[in-house]
């Protein structure tokens, strides 16, 4: 499935099977809405946003897609991240159910807020 040698979120993308490759594209593109100024990159051989740290991460595997919002991302919406398996900093969305995407839609928003206010305190401090 993935190789060593990804260099970018679009060769990531393009790895996957058409079914990953269109829900990947679909959560990159709401994780790109939610936090425009974000950097993409690949981290830990996965896509990565960030800003002023990391917001979150996402990788494909064979039944799910991963999900990385760290555990702050996790803990602040555990009632609805219940209906999915994942534990401390992960959440598995299956790859035969629809993504939740206005769910994923307010991480990334708390994750970009959390880290605006983190940086705000490292200015001040």
């Amino acid at each position: 499935m993935k190789k060593n040698n990804i260099t970018s979120v679009d060769d990531y993308i393009a790895e996957q099977s058409v079914e990953i490759w269109e829900k990947l594209n679909e959560l990159r593109q709401v994780i790109k809405r939610a936090a425009p100024k974000a950097d993409e990159a690949i981290s830990y051989g996965m896509p990565a946003y960030k800003f002023y740290g990391v917001l979150v991460y996402f990788g494909a595997y064979q039944n799910h897609i991963g999900f990385y919002p760290t555990g702050s991302g996790i803990s602040a919406f555990k009632k609805e991240l219940s209906v999915y398996e994942g534990s401390k900093g992960t959440v598995r969305f299956p790859i035969d159910k629809p993504l939740p995407l206005m769910l994923i839609k307010k991480i990334v928003r708390f994750r970009l807020k959390e880290n605006e206010h983190k940086q705000l305190l490292k200015k001040k401090g």
